[in-house]
């Protein structure tokens, strides 16, 4: 849905970097090979390693049943480095797949996050060269979820109004054992935004309403939170609005289970005491202002957002298995069912509530390919020219900056090569549309499983459109950024410590050893760092970026992490700041109010920790920030904690991504 992290949790999530994992290999390990199984018993806090040859690249699929306890399956290679981490729904059968560049002997390793006694039957399935040909390098990418009995999905590659590869795989619908097709409609989440997008932009060309309205002419029950907030600021995620799925998360609602209304996002906006920041000066994902965005086009249109939908898109385009759903207990025929993983299987898992506009659509990739032909159409069917190009064009900040967002969608590029695109995720839906302007082409996948990671998406383009990525590669050549020219140097100068503005505790470090430059993020490995300007840096093994600030002096101040979105990030002393123990936590302890959700935390000490506690929910451990005093992290928010001029403390403010400055005073006892 309109969700852009990969949790619910709503952390960050999205800008958490990746990177390999160093740990002992132990040569010892029998062989595994292929159909064979090997079963045993891993004792309480065993594990199980199995060594596998590999002489050249290869792709690897296999499965494990887990009769006792949830597993974890880890490949290693040489060196014991991290090549691949799976971990399943819990007991039964769970798959897992990687594409391996190394060569010699890797581990296959099995453990038990519980640490009890727990049974296991491992057999790989498949050792294979990775698949040349594009339709079978598709099959790989997508294996894993290829089976009966599993979550699913569906997939569609087209190129110049020809299907390339189409497949669905896996189940829709595991009660029933109802398998994925792909005409199979699907919850494609925030891959919804550009219909929203669409349809204030054909309301506009109708004179119905301006980009440049002040929303609260077609909203007036909104209050004015010290700026102008117009039309185009909320289909560009330039609003200053606060995120509601993340305010809703700093109080107890369980949201993805809990009954969300689409009253509460107009409430929820007039309990909001000012704006995040000034419309226009920054880019941050905002589902409140899609939700907002759809209630402007019903106003200004007459219809509910799900007929206007209806009638100015899908039937005119023959999108015959496309809808909106006004809420969740709206029946979708022959949907799939979303699933989450539990410690005991897969669980049926309920859409957003309040998604509508900002998510909501289900469709198939049959269907959004009709969609995404019409939106690179010269003469589009449905819309205009003039329509389409203003969503696929970048959009500006106020101070210039280019964004990376449209209007409804994301402009890249892939390998050289224009790329429009968006995903979602709803609770438990996935989904990717990407489309190819240059090559009149694009790629859609769709899943129910929540684990289902929709960017493969791009991995399968690569593989259809390979030609022409290396040619846009290389014609992009001569006028790149040498990497020669980023000396040792000119290096230091960006070198240091960087907290996310929306998350001060996620700090990268930005750091060189000799001449080779690298960035690790808080809790997790070192990336290798390419730079691609004398400011900008590639980070390998993502797809994310480093763009560094200066103030008027030429000093470093801060960077920008872009990584589905943007993030800034302060740059910070590099000596951490020493975490309170003891009677120094108690100044913080006690029970907080915040007016704006009328909701309340309570913060306990136990011994030299503290704990966030909420109704419904477990108390969670909060844990000091080394990057700035009185400031502590847990259940996915950052706690600033305010204190008067007599030192005591009198409340915090709470973050949590893409919502920020919620305050909290503290209740008198």
């Amino acid at each position: 849905m309109p969700l852009r992290f990969a949790t619910l949790a709503l952390a960050l999530a999205a800008t958490a970097l990746q990177a390999p994992a160093v740990v002992s290999a132990q040569p010892s390990a029998p062989p595994l090979k292929v159909g064979a199984t090997v079963s045993g018993r891993l004792a309480a806090g065993d594990t199980a390693r199995f060594a596998l040859t590999i002489r050249d690249s290869a792709f690897l699929l296999g499965s494990v049943t887990q009769p006792d306890e949830p597993l974890v399956v880890r490949l290693l290679a040489s060196g014991g480095k991290l090549r691949g981490r799976f971990e399943g729904p819990g007991v039964g059968a769970m798959r897992f797949a990687a594409f391996v560049g190394d060569t010699g002997t890797m581990q296959v390793e099995l453990t038990a996050p519980s640490g009890r006694v727990a049974g296991y039957a491992l057999t790989l399935l498949r050792q294979e060269p990775p698949a040349r040909d594009p339709a079978r390098r598709a099959d790989q990418l997508l294996a894993r979820h290829d089976a009966p009995g599993v979550p699913g999905g569906e997939v569609r590659v087209w190129r110049g109004g020809r299907v390339l590869y189409t497949k669905g795989f896996g189940m829709a619908d595991l009660r029933h054992g109802i398998p994925y097709r792909t005409d199979t409609p699907t919850n494609i989440g925030s891959t919804s935004k550009q219909f929203t997008a669409f349809a204030v932009l054909l309301q506009a060309e109708r004179g119905k309403l301006s980009l440049d309205d002040d929303i609260r002419k077609h909203l007036p029950e909104l209050p004015y939170l010290g700026d102008t907030v117009r039309v185009r600021h909320l289909i560009t995620h330039q609003s200053g609005l606060r995120e509601f799925l993340n305010l809703l998360l700093m109080t107890d609602r369980q949201v993805g289970q809990d009954w969300i209304d689409r009253k509460e996002i107009i409430q929820i906006v007039q309990r909001q005491p000012r704006l995040q920041n000034v419309p226009g000066a920054e880019f941050n994902y905002n589902n409140t202002a899609f939700g907002l965005a759809t209630i402007i086009v019903e106003r200004t249109s007459g219809k509910n957002f799900p007929a206007f939908l209806r009638d100015e898109v899908f039937v005119p385009l023959g999108m015959t298995r496309s809808a909106a759903r006004a809420d969740r207990a709206t029946i979708i025929p022959n949907a799939a069912m979303g699933y989450l993983a539990r410690p005991t299987g897969f669980a049926e898992a309920t859409d957003l509530g309040g998604a509508l506009g900002a998510g909501g659509i289900y469709t198939t990739v049959e269907d959004l390919q009709r969609w995404g032909e019409n939106m690179l159409s010269p003469t589009p069917t449905v819309g205009s020219r003039a329509i389409f190009d203003a969503m696929t064009t970048n959009g500006r900040l106020n101070d210039g900056r280019k964004s990376d967002y449209g209007m409804g969608v994301f402009v890249d590029q892939q390998r050289g090569l224009r790329r429009i695109q968006h995903g979602g995720a709803d609770v438990a839906h996935r989904s990717m549309l990407a489309l190819y302007p240059t090559l009149d082409a694009g790629v859609s996948v769709q899943s129910n499983d929540a684990g289902f990671a929709a960017s493969v998406a791009f991995d399968i383009a690569s593989a259809f459109f390979d030609d022409a990525m290396r040619a846009a590669t290389a014609a992009a050549a001569p006028g790149s950024y040498d990497p020669a020219r980023m000396t040792a140097a000119r290096f230091d100068s960006l070198a240091g410590r960087y907290a996310l503005d929306a998350a001060p505790t996620f700090v990268l470090r930005v750091f060189r050893e000799g001449s080779a430059f690298f960035v690790q993020a808080t809790g997790q490995g070192r990336n290798p760092l390419v730079p691609t300007s004398d400011t900008s840096l590639k980070v390998t093994g993502v797809e994310a970026a480093l763009r560094f600030r200066r103030d008027a002096s030429g000093r470093v101040t801060g960077l920008t992490l872009v990584q589905g979105g943007e993030q800034p990030a302060t740059r910070i002393a590099d000596t951490p700041v020493a975490p309170p123990k003891g009677a120094a936590l108690a100044a913080f302890a006690g029970r907080y109010w915040s007016d704006e959700l009328e909701s309340a935390m309570t913060i306990v000490q136990r011994g030299d920790s503290l704990f966030l506690r909420q109704r419904r929910y477990d108390d969670a451990p909060l844990t000091a920030a080394a990057t700035a005093a009185d400031t502590f992290e847990g259940r996915s928010l950052t706690l600033s904690f305010e204190r008067d001029r007599n030192g005591e403390v009198i409340g915090f403010y709470a973050a949590n991504g893409r919502t920020r400055d919620v305050r909290f005073g503290r209740l008198r006892p």
